[in-house]
């Protein structure tokens, strides 16, 4: 499903974001949005929060192998 790629693409730019807080200091949405209040910034970190909620359903979710197929 569509919503479940873009989901997690946004869920690991989060993580990758949180990671390079955490090593280095450096919150890459905040530089490249102008800052951690910037509007933009603001509703990246909505979407990633939302996208971070929505992959919660995929550790519950049952998928048979014709389904894990029709994905690639």
């Amino acid at each position: 499903m569509i919503a479940d790629k873009i989901a997690l693409i946004l869920a690991i730019i989060g993580a990758l974001n949180w990671g390079s807080i955490g090593l280095f200091g450096f919150d890459v949405v905040a530089f490249i949005c102008g800052g951690q209040m910037a509007t933009l910034s603001r509703v990246i970190y909505a979407l990633v929060g939302l996208a971070g909620l929505w992959c919660i359903s995929l550790l519950f979710r049952e998928t048979t192998a014709g389904e894990r197929r029709n994905e690639s």
